[in-house]
């Protein structure tokens, strides 16, 4: 097992810049996802820590060790890709042990790490079988076997389950979840799915053309986004934004978006957006705190309402997804399902403004 540091690493492939002065972090045993949309740099990351790509600038560490210059062989790290890369004419008994023979580890020793590991992955009765009597996840599965009989210091994961269908991801990130409880070694995991980072990782990274925006628990990323893209990134549906105006009202403070879309901002936010009083600002609320003001949770403060038209409604079974306007601003909310809300009537959406957020017009950085 080992922690890792990338010590302002940038990465160059001719004119482009793919990593600006990443300076990173990763304790020993951490699971730690790297998120971001396609480009903004998190696989040539990966790549760069396995030593597939060499870095133009800065360091990175293995534990101790400088690995900057050292090849990938002799890094102690194992990589499980996109594409699962098995060999087809090999068993998957071969293909797990393939590894090991190179390194002319003894046959005794091979034969118990392969065994541990498909018993590890349930795969224990395919070890006879070629990759194309397989499913997809059990190609996956194998292709994991085959980093974990390595036994390596870190576990390297560029999209594993891109190519898997949805029930199967669901079923195949859990399984790779209980196997780093099980192993208790460092992975980094690359994913452009959230929804994966935030279920995963006990940290995430998110980032954006080569530069890290933040790194936080899954958790304090959601409610205490760095910025206007974290935020938008992070969460599905995506984060409602609107351009507004912090006024001052009746003694108080408020978020005016239009003519009739005015909320208060709570008394435990003003001193968070004070600064920002009679500027323009960008607010932002997520679907899930916006509400049917027929069925609004306890503890919500129901004054903080506009009527809204109705343009789109989903029902999700648990709950409905409602796409609503007010002063030509279309946004969208997580609704109880008992709701009225129908396609062409007008409602009340109740704003849960203890959840709001406020983010700098010009640097787009959050201020609540």
């Amino acid at each position: 097992m080992a922690s890792i540091k990338y010590d302002h690493v940038w990465k160059r492939f001719g004119e482009v810049t793919v990593l600006k002065n990443l300076d990173l972090d990763i304790a020993d045993g951490e699971f730690l996802v790297l998120v971001g949309p396609s480009g903004c740099g998190k696989s040539t990351a990966l790549r760069c820590l396995a030593g597939l790509e060499e870095i133009t600038e800065g360091r990175i560490f293995i534990g101790d060790r400088d690995v900057t210059d050292v090849p990938p062989k002799d890094r102690d790290i194992a990589m499980v890709f996109q594409s699962y890369a098995l060999y087809p004419h090999m068993s998957v008994y071969d293909n797990m042990a393939f590894g090991l023979k190179l390194r002319r580890v003894p046959k005794a020793e091979i034969d118990r790490r392969v065994k541990e590991a498909a018993e590890m992955l349930s795969i224990g009765h395919l070890l006879d079988r070629k990759p194309k009597a397989l499913s997809g996840g059990q190609r996956q599965r194998v292709a994991l076997g085959r980093a974990i009989v390595r036994d390596p210091a870190v576990f390297l994961m560029d999209e594993p389950l891109s190519n898997l269908d949805a029930k199967l991801r669901v079923q195949t990130r859990a399984e790779i979840s209980k196997l780093h409880q099980r192993l208790k070694t460092t992975f980094i995991y690359v994913t452009h799915d959230q929804t994966e980072a935030m279920t995963m990782g006990s940290r995430i990274a998110v980032m954006r053309d080569g530069i890290l925006q933040q790194l936080d628990t899954p958790q304090n990323l959601y409610d205490h986004p760095a910025n206007m893209f974290v935020a938008g990134f992070i969460g599905s549906p995506a984060m409602n934004f609107f351009e507004a105006r912090l006024e001052r009202t009746d003694g108080g403070v408020s978020v005016v978006v239009g003519k009739d879309f005015v909320l208060p901002v709570p008394a435990s936010k003003l001193d968070h957006v004070s600064s920002h009083i009679g500027k323009n600002v960008y607010f932002g609320i997520r679907p899930e705190d916006l509400h049917d003001a027929h069925f609004v949770p306890r503890g919500v403060d129901e004054r903080a309402k506009v009527h809204a038209a109705v343009n789109v409604v989903e029902p999700m079974g648990a709950e409905i997804y409602a796409y609503v306007e007010n002063s030509g601003k279309e946004f969208i909310g997580r609704f109880d399902p008992r709701s009225n809300a129908r396609t062409g009537h007008t409602i009340e959406v109740v704003f849960d403004m203890e959840k709001m957020h406020i983010f700098d017009r010009e640097t787009e950085k959050a201020l609540t």
